[in-house]
């Protein structure tokens, strides 16, 4: 099942990496059904806070009327940075599920070594479902960026598989 979750949130990254975007998608589910699904959209809003976790996190939280996720489970095609795992927790989201996980960015290594682990006591956390698939669409997006503009923002690489 989560196999099938996850392959709808790369659906939404792509989505985002054929409209210019960093190719993340997350889905939230609720009782074994979608309720929330989208890409990120921080070029498109030119907000740097329009990640996909945060916007499928605030569609969700309308879908249900209450701003408590914890019976959601939130998938991401790629590991949360810090702010949107704040957002996690804050949101109280029951399950984690990610895809490539981020050397750079990402936010549970930087949680669970902190010494403030507890914040993540009540979210269970799978890791690398459809990891190839994620991050090779990451890594293509950012071969393209480099081949394509010198613009530094995008001169990064997800770790490979």
């Amino acid at each position: 099942m989560m196999r099938k979750y996850m392959n709808e949130a790369y659906q939404e990254a792509l989505t985002a990496y054929q409209l210019g975007e960093i190719p993340v998608g997350a889905v939230v589910t609720y009782k074994g059904r979608i309720i929330a699904s989208t890409g990120n959209r921080i070029e498109r809003d030119q907000d740097p806070t329009a990640h996909a976790e945060l916007l499928a996190i605030k569609a969700a939280t309308r879908v249900l009327g209450n701003w408590r996720l914890n019976e959601c489970d939130l998938y991401v095609t790629l590991e949360p940075c810090i702010m949107c795992l704040g957002a996690l927790i804050n949101a109280r989201i029951g399950r984690l599920i990610f895809g490539s996980g981020d050397s750079l960015k990402g936010g549970l290594d930087l949680v669970r070594y902190s010494g403030k682990k507890d914040l993540l006591r009540n979210i269970e956390v799978y890791e690398n479902i459809m990891e190839e698939e994620c991050a090779e669409l990451l890594n293509k997006f950012f071969q393209e960026r480099r081949r394509t503009t010198s613009d530094q923002r995008y001169n990064k690489t997800i770790r490979d598989p």
